[in-house]
């Protein structure tokens, strides 16, 4: 939830929806919000929520049309990012500051796709050498 309050003021200003992993303790804060799968890596339905999870973000993007996707990053969003990116979209993605030694899965797989890749901590240059690093965004 600190991602979302991070990006408000942007999103109140420029047309935004969210995307965002149907989970517990999750709530809106009165922006259109969409739900997609949880998706847990160790667990055998993985790739079939995958499969869910692109089939909604399809739905979804031809719905919104966006012109840009800003993902801080989930194992759910990596169908809504490629498809985007696939529909001609532009990705900007903000790796997590929780990481700092090593890169996510996400961030791993999107790195190659966005447009912008953005890291928190400067010792992730190492590991993304063409993000842009700008400290602490979230």
């Amino acid at each position: 939830m600190a991602q979302i309050l991070a990006l408000e003021p942007l999103m109140r200003e420029y047309p935004s929806f969210l995307v965002t992993e149907k989970a517990a303790g999750k709530s809106s804060i009165g922006i259109d919000t969409y739900y997609i799968k949880q998706v847990n890596r160790k667990e055998w339905r993985c790739l079939f929520y995958l499969f869910i999870n692109a089939w909604a973000s399809f739905k979804i993007l031809i719905k919104e049309k966006p012109d840009v996707i800003i993902s801080t990053g989930v194992l759910a969003v990596i169908p809504l990012c490629l498809i985007g990116k696939l529909m001609g979209k532009k990705l900007i993605y903000i790796e997590s500051f929780a990481k700092v030694n090593t890169g996510t899965i996400t961030g791993r797989v999107l790195y190659r796709f966005a447009d912008y890749f953005f890291v928190q901590w400067e010792a992730m240059k190492e590991i993304y050498p063409k993000a842009i690093y700008k400290g602490g965004l979230y």
